[in-house]
């Protein structure tokens, strides 16, 4: 619990908090798109034309004619919300979710998770869009947007890390994760409209990405990487003074070579270098990949301090 509680609190005091980030970026062009909406409304033009001038640069198209000449909003859609009751509920539902996620897989998964559950369902919605029947004439206008194909990602992730996670222990001992992320599931496609299946089957995509994450991270393919490498990359552009962010395993360390069974082993002193080395490993991988001997270490700092 100590381990656990010393993960959590690096986590949201954490610079560069994955979660804070997706919340702000989400809050942040959502307030500009009102923004906009505003100055149209105080200028008199017509607001009609909005939608066709500003929100169709955010909002991805399902035609692929159009989205070739606007490919960005295959990453601004999962950003894009005109609702204010529509953000609430998906912020809300992203902080319980990525909190955990962040507390049992570290600070570097979370928005490669976001990310590929909103492109894969991006990309769903599109091919959908050619195979499901649409009445004459609104082909050209049907367009996606919103985090909910990512949201959905990043609740199925954290489910399959822990199933059997509980939250609000004061309810007789706490509610399962997966009962949660049941009721999220039933409320977000009681809310979509029937008459949109692609929409329906862009989330079960998004869904299904988010398992898939886990899944392959179990056996040690981290489909991560590559997006922390870029977020790595361009942030060092900018900041080349910046250590490169590399994480090397560690392994056990022997103050001297020993064959067979070991007569003895020395315990390393416990330094505060130590301590934050292993609190920054918790931070971006999380708990579960420290070795048995940082484990150690942590529990003994913390029978030290209560001392």
């Amino acid at each position: 619990m100590q381990e656990q509680r010393s993960g959590r609190r690096i986590l949201l005091g954490a610079d560069g908090n994955a979660l804070v980030n997706l919340v702000v970026v989400n809050a942040v062009l959502f307030v500009l798109l009102k923004f906009i909406y505003v100055i149209y409304q105080l200028s008199g033009m017509n607001m009609n034309s909005f939608e066709p001038t500003v929100l169709d640069w955010f909002r991805m198209p399902a035609a692929v004619e159009k989205l070739a000449t606007r490919p960005w909003t295959l990453l601004t859609f999962m950003f894009t919300h005109t609702d204010v009751f529509h953000i609430l509920a998906n912020m809300l539902w992203l902080w319980m979710f990525g909190y955990i996620l962040q507390d049992m897989t570290g600070n570097r998964k979370l928005v490669p998770v976001y990310l590929l559950g909103g492109w894969v369902g991006g990309i769903v919605f599109v091919i959908s869009h050619y195979l499901v029947p649409h009445p004459a004439g609104q082909m050209a206008g049907i367009t996606l947007m919103g985090a909910n194909a990512s949201i959905l990602a990043v609740a199925v992730a954290t489910t399959s890390v822990a199933p059997d996670y509980r939250i609000f222990p004061m309810i007789n001992g706490g509610i399962p994760l997966w009962i949660i992320t049941a009721v999220y599931i039933i409320v977000n496609f009681a809310g979509m409209p029937v008459s949109r299946p692609e929409i329906y089957l862009a989330q079960i995509a998004g869904g299904a990405t988010g398992f898939m994450f886990i899944y392959q991270m179990r056996r040690g393919r981290d489909w991560s990487s590559w997006i922390n490498q870029f977020f790595d990359w361009f942030e060092n552009l900018f900041n080349p003074e910046k250590p490169s962010r590399k994480t090397k395993k560690k392994k056990d360390n022997f103050f001297y070579k020993v064959s067979g069974q070991a007569p003895f082993k020395k315990y390393p002193h416990i330094t505060q270098q130590r301590i934050d080395q292993i609190l920054d490993k918790i931070n971006q991988e999380g708990y579960h990949m420290l070795t048995d001997e940082e484990k150690d270490i942590l529990k003994r700092a913390a029978n030290e301090e209560e001392l």
